[in-house]
């Protein structure tokens, strides 16, 4: 299995994400979560990180941080290591705890941390575990609305300074901020996502792009390619229209249903392009992002139960020149 990209540099914001093994709970109680954050304080403190914000779920846990010193390898390798040791001690076990490496998200931070933010504060109430996000005790959110429950190594000022230079007007704003997300549908902030590995707007994206495409970079690292180049849509659609022949009036009708040609431009456009789901779903027609996506999975999924599907795909594929 190929590595995830990690782009490190002075000052940059990422979204974290690890999960349990076999999705297994990685706290077990109380005194599980006080020591994960103790482990987070401590390396606060020994590497300089800025934790944005923070939520402990039962299998899983967000972290929102930043890396004035360009770090993160050391630090999340770090705070992974020293929870599964401390963490296989106390349980009398052994082996991974965590499933695989974690997920780490580059983010331009005045474009999204604010609403990022809300997303991690938000994950307890929308899982279902407390009707109100504030009633969750392992989060960061209490300490962004009420003074006596902030903790010294929780890095408030930036989100709350969205909100003006008054911290008491911002903490009331910021909570009735995150209220207003828990009312609405759940919203996904990962909808433009580009690559896998990059939250931001498009000049953003390009600059990262200029600086992995000048840093040596090993070939197995699995969004190399995402990174460093990818092809035209329109190459592509112009490709599948001519192996199936057919058009883009018919690829890009909404109301068809079971269309081989259409489900197979999608996922390849999603595969090679470059282009979010949002963006996809424009070329579509106004198809929503959540749609191409499961487009592209079920596709994946027919490829591997029907071998003359994986092999039509593969021969168009042979002919998207990457």
């Amino acid at each position: 299995m190929g590595r995830p990209l990690r782009i490190e540099y002075p000052g940059a914001l990422y979204h974290i994400t690890s999960r349990g093994n076999e999705k297994k709970d990685i706290f077990l109680d109380d005194y599980d979560r006080r020591k994960f954050l103790d482990i987070l304080e401590d390396y606060n403190d020994r590497y300089g990180i800025l934790i944005h914000c923070y939520v402990l779920m039962d299998n899983h846990y967000h972290l929102v941080l930043e890396t004035p010193l360009g770090n993160l390898l050391k630090v999340m390798h770090g705070i992974n290591s020293a929870y599964t040791g401390y963490f296989n001690r106390k349980h009398d076990r052994s082996g991974h705890l965590f499933q695989g490496r974690y997920k780490g998200i580059l983010v331009e931070k005045d474009r999204y941390l604010l609403e990022l933010s809300r997303y991690v504060h938000l994950n307890p109430a929308k899982a279902g575990k407390v009707d109100r996000p504030e009633k969750y005790k392992w989060s960061s959110y209490p300490g962004y609305i009420r003074k006596k429950q902030e903790l010294p190594w929780v890095e408030y000022a930036w989100v709350l300074s969205q909100f003006g230079s008054d911290k008491v007007s911002g903490r009331h704003k910021y909570r009735a901020f995150v209220i207003k997300g828990l009312q609405q549908p759940k919203q996904n902030p990962f909808a433009e996502l580009y690559g896998q590995v990059i939250l931001g707007s498009k000049e953003f994206i390009e600059k990262i792009k200029e600086s992995v495409r000048e840093s040596e970079l090993d070939k197995e690292i699995v969004e190399r390619k995402r990174l460093t180049d990818y092809v035209a849509p329109e190459e592509i659609l112009a490709v599948v229209t001519k192996y199936f022949q057919t058009s883009m009036k018919v690829l890009r009708n909404q109301k068809s249903r079971n269309n081989t040609a259409k489900k197979v431009a999608i996922y390849l456009i999603k595969r090679y392009s470059g282009l979010n789901n949002n963006e996809i779903g424009k070329l579509f027609g106004g198809v929503h992002y959540s749609a191409i996506s499961k487009t592209s999975t079920r596709l994946e999924v027919e490829m591997e139960n029907d071998e003359k599907l994986y092999k039509l795909v593969k021969d168009v594929m042979s002919n998207v020149k990457t």
